[in-house]
């Protein structure tokens, strides 16, 4: 099992660096992807995504809000 979410999270980062476009929600897809890793290891794999996504949109548009002000 955790062979496989390691699979699924790998497919996740290459397509996300294959896609030529920029995605809408900035950061949430390394958020999800890291979060669900370390939700998985304690036995909340989709709350670990979720709450990873969240966390890692907030900081990409964090990080935007503080290039647009210099």
């Amino acid at each position: 099992m955790i062979r496989s979410a390691s699979l699924l999270a790998g497919l996740l980062a290459v397509s996300a660096i294959a896609i030529p476009h920029q995605a809408e929600a900035k950061g949430c897809i390394k958020g999800a992807i890291v979060g669900g890793l370390a939700g998985k290891a304690v036995g909340h794999g989709k709350a670990g995504a979720a709450a990873g996504c969240a966390v890692g949109h907030h900081n990409a548009n964090k990080k935007a809000s503080q290039a647009q002000g210099q």
